[in-house]
């Protein structure tokens, strides 16, 4: 009877009627359930992704000049370090080296902006001369007048205008104005030179804003982050040399010469420059190379340079980037494509550019969090973050 009534006690009562919720998890089949079980999760993972993505928009003037300096900081860091080990301290360390920085770029600069000045006059009028002959080959050709093809220059003009309003949206993320883009720049100067000076000591104190049980795990996916944005800053640099060499190149085979205006090695350097720049940056660099060879070659040879143009950027958007860059920051290439047109429709140039580096390093931190390497070993120092 004791067996029996206790039994009767735990066993629900034929009676009692079954939650409905229960009655219809039962008729469903193991597929719907999966699927259903993954769909909320996805779901909560792209609202943290939209407000995150909502909250960058917001604070745009400052997470852009901030990512630069993790970009330039990416690059500047090895050399600071092999300074540091060759027993520099670390001040003069970094002043050396953001010096330096800046005096190539600068140098680089200055030295295209020289020689556009010596040859200004010279391509003045030579361009006028093309102008005065295109015009004249259009009458001739098409029986189109010099009024007539000012109306087709404005209209042209007008529509670029309109349409042109996405891509240069991001142009001038940090602000429209110079004061805008003064303040950016002093932001992204100065992170950098906190990133160069104490590195270290800004990622401990992000650590320890994590739980303790986490922080190994953040710390560990940190520094693999950290290792591939180095790889991908110094790859970049390779992709945009390629591009300054088989522009620079073709221009020289053309016959542009190395001595006056114009030369084939500023041509060079802008087309460097500007490589780091995505979209934007390669089509006005290409552009210029056009221009010049249209105005002292003529309209064939600035056919054939548009061609060069043309091969070169595709050889860095369909191998050199998805390739060479995917290779190095391990992401398919094909998600570097996709990494990089989502960026520049969702951010413009700031989005092309940071694309692929932020995907990068989210795969190789989400990769080493997920595969437990931060489980057998613990960064020298880390066990004071954990512990604070």
């Amino acid at each position: 009877m004791l067996f029996r009534s206790r039994r009767a006690v735990d066993s629900p009562s034929p009676t009692t009627p079954t939650p409905i919720g229960e009655v219809v998890a039962d008729s469903l089949p193991d597929g719907m359930k999966i699927a259903g079980a993954w769909a909320w999760r996805l779901l909560a993972i792209v609202g943290v992704l939209v407000v995150f993505g909502l909250l960058i928009i917001q604070l745009k003037e400052i997470v852009i000049p901030f990512m630069v300096a993790i970009l330039v900081g990416g690059l500047l860091v090895p050399v600071v370090g092999w300074l540091v080990k060759h027993r520099w301290p670390r001040g003069i360390a970094v002043a050396v080296t953001l010096l330096a920085a800046i005096a190539v770029i600068g140098g680089l600069v200055m030295l295209i902006i020289w020689q556009v000045r010596i040859g200004s006059s010279d391509i003045q009028s030579r361009s006028i001369s093309a102008y005065e002959d295109f015009q004249s080959w259009l009458n001739v050709t098409f029986n189109i007048n010099t009024a007539d093809f000012n109306d087709y220059l404005a209209q042209g003009w007008e529509a670029i205008q309109k349409n042109s309003s996405t891509l240069w949206s991001g142009a001038l993320t940090v602000g429209s104005t110079a004061g805008h883009l003064f303040t950016g720049f002093l932001l992204a100067l100065f992170a950098t030179i906190f990133i160069l000076i104490d590195g270290k000591g800004i990622w401990n104190w992000v650590v320890r804003l994590f739980p303790r049980k986490a922080r190994r795990a953040v710390d560990g996916s940190g520094h693999a982050g950290w290792i591939t944005l180095t790889t991908f800053v110094k790859v970049q640099i390779f992709v945009a040399f390629v591009d300054a060499v088989g522009i620079g190149l073709g221009a020289f085979i053309l016959g542009l010469p190395f001595g006056g205006f114009p030369l084939v090695i500023p041509i060079a350097i802008a087309v460097f420059l500007g490589s780091f720049v995505p979209v934007v940056g390669a089509v006005l660099t290409g552009t210029v190379a056009i221009f010049v060879a249209l105005v002292y070659l003529g309209p064939w040879q600035a056919l054939i340079m548009l061609g060069i143009v043309l091969l070169v950027q595709q050889v860095e958007g369909h191998i050199l980037q998805p390739l060479v860059m995917g290779t190095a920051v391990k992401v398919h290439p094909l998600a570097v494509v996709f990494a990089v047109a989502a960026g520049a429709g969702i951010a413009g140039i700031p989005g092309a550019l940071f694309a692929v580096p932020l995907v990068a390093t989210l795969n190789v931190m989400v990769t080493y969090i997920a595969s437990g390497k931060w489980r057998e070993t613990t960064r020298p120092g880390l066990k004071e973050a954990i512990k604070q």
